[in-house]
């Protein structure tokens, strides 16, 4: 039972089970893919702020019923990333300085946008080390720098997210300052099928912000490739 639980709360296991949990919100099971990504995020508790947190918020988003509810788990994604850079700028020796208050609108702190680091983060099913394991000082350290690499591939995703959120709850300033964010973030995007598809999601809820055509409020395309994948 022991070695099943350590199983089921492995990175990769976790990795898996958002993926299960994603693939039934496609199918149309929205109400199981809720309860199964929440049952998830109460499994990881909230003692500490991983990749996961943040990945397991900004699905959960997805699969909420009341806008309000939307957004609220949007924030908390965006609030789970911005902690994890920021302790990275702590272990790299950085001042903080980069962080910087968000336009209106918005609950957070959002970042300024970063170059992509050079490594990919481990994909799932590919092996990877856990932060903080004895005598893993140099891979505990590569696992970190591949995780800050995946947060800032998302972050133009958080951003846009958010602002369809706001598009939704009828506050279009709000909107328009994540969409900024967005795209000062999409720097970060790789030139593949994921990154292409945030940026055209990105000037699709544009033209739709300046009332050019469409309908308010579409999502970024689920994210079923995030920077990692």
């Amino acid at each position: 039972m022991v070695a099943k639980r350590q199983e089921e709360a492995s990175p990769d296991a976790v990795l898996t089970r958002i993926g299960q949990a994603v693939m039934l919100h496609r199918g149309g099971d929205r109400e199981e893919a809720r309860n199964r990504l929440g049952e998830l995020w109460q499994e990881l508790g909230v003692e500490d702020d991983t990749l996961h947190h943040c990945t397991l918020a900004h699905y959960l988003a997805d699969t909420q019923d009341d806008p309000a509810d939307e957004l609220a788990w949007d924030l908390r994604a965006l609030a789970v990333a911005d902690r994890l850079m920021r302790e990275h700028d702590a272990r790299a020796g950085h001042d903080g300085s980069a962080v910087e208050p968000v336009a209106e609108g918005t609950e957070h702190a959002a970042r300024s946008p970063r170059p992509p680091l050079r490594e990919r983060p481990c994909a799932p099913g590919e092996e990877s080390v856990e932060a903080g394991e004895p005598g893993d000082g140099e891979a505990a350290e590569a696992n970190r720098r591949r995780a800050v690499a995946a947060v800032r591939g998302l972050y133009p995703s958080l951003h846009l997210n958010l602002a369809a959120d706001y598009v939704k709850l009828g506050r279009p300033d709000a909107a328009r300052a994540q969409l900024d964010l967005a795209k000062a973030a999409s720097g970060a995007l790789s030139d593949d099928s994921y990154g292409k598809g945030v940026r055209a999601a990105i000037g699709r809820l544009a033209l739709r912000l300046t009332g050019t055509t469409g309908t308010p409020g579409e999502p970024a395309p689920p994210p079923g490739q995030h920077p990692w994948a």
